[in-house]
């Protein structure tokens, strides 16, 4: 890890994302009002991202290494934009997610800008910090090195687990004769999460990604940490795990199935799940 940064543009290009990411979320929270409906903040999610890595993309012309910036870049945005189409398509026609109706339900005054302040600012900034891999791979003037590959390779095993769990879980659920029981088939008998493992895998591939220096490997090792406490102790795992603790079958289920890395079920499923 050798290559030199262009730090004075990487510096203005923190800027600039920070701008992009609170343009996105705040265009979310425009719509998110008039319609009433805050759970599609988590479509802006991925989006938010997408939008990140193509400014860096443009700003960072002429500095980084082309190969690496045009590989960080399409990444991010296959990531994202599947990550927002998958969270579209599942929430369509639905109402208010039950985790921001109960957190609007403590507002004092006004519900939107208690949102506003609680969920829309607060993943602006998120989005800001977990992307500094996405931002300063792109300033790295390093050629594609086998760390970098190594990344991209750790992304794509990331980005189908996520992928193939998402897919496996939503036809469970669309078939009529699977309603009230827990899914534990395919990749949900290895782990309980296999999108959040898939989403742990893809960030810690962009963090390689981004590794053309010790410098950048240290200032971007913030971002593969936060977003692994996110999903295991912060809004993912926890709080899913929180809901599901009361279904029917769900406590058997986790006592057979790892909860976050993927191992071999602990013997047999009980007769309460479909094929």
């Amino acid at each position: 890890m050798t290559g030199g940064t262009a730090w004075a543009a990487l510096g203005v290009n923190l800027a600039a994302a920070a701008l992009t990411c609170l343009v996105v979320l705040l265009l979310t929270f425009a719509v998110a009002a008039v319609r009433g409906l805050h759970r599609i903040v988590d479509v802006a999610w991925g989006l938010a991202f997408t939008a990140v890595a193509v400014v860096t993309h443009v700003l960072s012309a002429g500095h980084g290494d082309d190969a690496r910036r045009l590989l960080v870049t399409l990444a991010t945005a296959v990531w994202g934009l599947r990550l927002s189409a998958h969270i579209a398509h599942r929430g369509r026609g639905r109402g208010e997610d039950p985790r921001y109706e109960k957190m609007l339900a403590k507002a004092r005054g006004s519900r939107n800008l208690h949102a506003l302040r609680s969920v829309y600012l607060l993943q602006a900034a998120l989005v800001w910090l977990i992307s500094l891999p996405v931002q300063a791979a792109q300033y790295v003037s390093a050629p594609v090195t086998a760390l970098t590959l190594a990344g991209a390779a750790l992304w794509a095993v990331g980005l189908t687990f996520e992928t193939v769990g998402d897919f496996q879980l939503a036809r469970f659920t669309a078939d009529p004769a699977h309603r009230g029981r827990i899914m534990d088939r395919g990749l949900w008998s290895w782990t309980r999460h296999p999108n959040y493992f898939g989403d742990f895998l893809v960030w810690w591939g962009l963090y390689l990604m981004a590794c053309g220096s010790w410098q950048t490997a240290a200032l971007c090792l913030v971002s593969p940490v936060v977003m692994s406490l996110l999903l295991t102790r912060g809004s993912g795992k926890r709080l899913l795990e929180a809901h599901m603790a009361d279904r029917p079958g769900y406590a058997d289920y986790a006592a057979r199935t790892s909860g976050f890395f993927p191992l071999p079920p602990r013997g047999p499923r009980s007769g309460g799940s479909a094929a």
